[in-house]
């Protein structure tokens, strides 16, 4: 299975006052190209969040900056699994730009019970989907510079 690829471009709302993309703004569209994932498996979010009440927060996340993108670049975001643990799944994020590699990110989401708020084990229909799209030995590389 190859990555989930997600474009977006970089809005004025998303940089600093010089232009630059200001890293909380980057967090919040890694947040939704992680929606736009559950969506492409089959498991939208108000699905999961309203129906089913089941939570996927970030536990811990990573990220390593490479370059500065400015106000209208067009990014590309790589997602791919790299483990589906018994309540654990564990991302990796490229973005990418015309010139090349901008940032990376390595995430781990949990499934959690939004009735208490405590961690539970992926539903059999989800792990399934998960591990139909798990890859750990290929590597995202970032666009050709």
């Amino acid at each position: 299975m190859t990555a989930f690829s997600f474009d977006r471009t970089l809005r004025f709302a998303d940089c600093d006052p010089s232009g630059i993309a200001y890293f909380p703004a980057y967090l919040n569209m890694l947040n939704g190209v992680v929606e736009d994932f559950w969506e492409a498996i089959g498991f939208p979010w108000p699905g999961l969040i309203t129906l089913r009440k089941i939570g996927t927060p970030t536990v811990h996340l990573t990220c390593d900056f490479s370059r500065p993108s400015m106000f209208g670049d067009l990014l590309t975001f790589k997602l791919r699994i790299g483990r589906v643990g018994g309540s654990s799944l564990h991302l990796a994020h490229v973005v990418s730009g015309a010139d090349g590699l901008r940032w990376r990110a390595r995430q781990i989401l949990a499934a959690t019970s939004l009735v208490d708020h405590h961690a539970i084990p992926w539903p059999d229909d989800v792990r399934a989907a998960l591990v139909a799209h798990l890859n750990v030995d290929e590597e995202i590389e970032a666009a050709p510079s």
